[in-house]
């Protein structure tokens, strides 16, 4: 991990490196406000995270926080405060920072606090992995069986219900395969309805009208043999 610490207090800086090289992190040390904001502008895929003083030579650490959350809003973000600043410690959280530390300050409790935000932090990236793993993806389509989310043409499809997301789900399972009416009924009604393939047209009827308000239509009629999915009409 690489960190970004813009402290203007040298002597700071030397002790928090020892503990940081103990934790193996690599760190970068900037004393001046406006020139940690151009080493971060350098390069920002560089750092892991950034540790800003309030009070900083040239620039102060709310302003470098507020030009960071410009470019990038999930880079996290810890301000050293002073103690009883509780105004700073507001204003740091409102534009954008993630956690604050006062002064003066162990070493260690720095340290956890760092370890505490990455934790978060990777929490949510693993929760957000989670959430985009679709069990249908086509070039338009996403379809989550789980949480029976629906996304089609980069638009939420909501609204459906369990039968019309059951009957999408079928087709776009395999897309361009023309199911006929009777399979439908075995697939998606599991014989409820074995027979009356009227629920069919009356179920497609249905979800082509909420399908067609997100974009092209996806569910296409073969003549004389059934239904299939097709998502390749490009859009205009």
């Amino acid at each position: 991990m690489h960190i970004l610490m813009i402290e203007d207090n040298e002597s700071v800086c030397e002790m928090i490196e020892m503990f940081f090289l103990k934790e193996e992190w690599e760190a970068t040390f900037v004393h001046n406000g406006k020139e940690g904001l151009n080493v971060y502008r350098a390069a920002p895929d560089q750092f892991d995270l950034i540790i800003l003083d309030i009070m900083l030579p040239e620039m102060d650490g709310i302003a470098i926080c507020k030009e960071i959350r410009k470019e990038s809003q999930s880079v996290p973000v810890i301000m050293l405060t002073a103690k009883d600043s509780e105004s700073d410690e507001v204003i740091g959280l409102e534009i954008g920072a993630d956690d604050y530390v006062t002064k003066p300050f162990s070493p260690l409790t720095l340290v956890a606090r760092i370890k505490s935000l990455l934790r978060r932090v990777n929490n949510k990236e693993s929760a957000h992995s989670e959430e985009i793993t679709y069990d249908i993806e086509t070039e338009h389509l996403k379809m989550d069986r789980t949480t029976r989310e629906v996304s089609l043409y980069n638009q939420p499809l909501d609204n459906l219900t369990p039968k019309e997301f059951d009957l999408l789900f079928t087709l776009a399972n395999s897309p361009r395969r023309v199911f006929s009416r009777e399979q439908l009924l075995q697939l998606v009604w599991d014989y409820e309805y074995f027979g009356d393939e009227r629920t069919v047209d009356a179920h497609i009827k249905k979800l082509r009208q909420k399908v067609s308000a997100n974009g092209p239509q996806v569910i296409k009629t073969v003549w004389g043999v059934g239904y299939k999915f097709d998502d390749t009409e490009k859009i205009d």
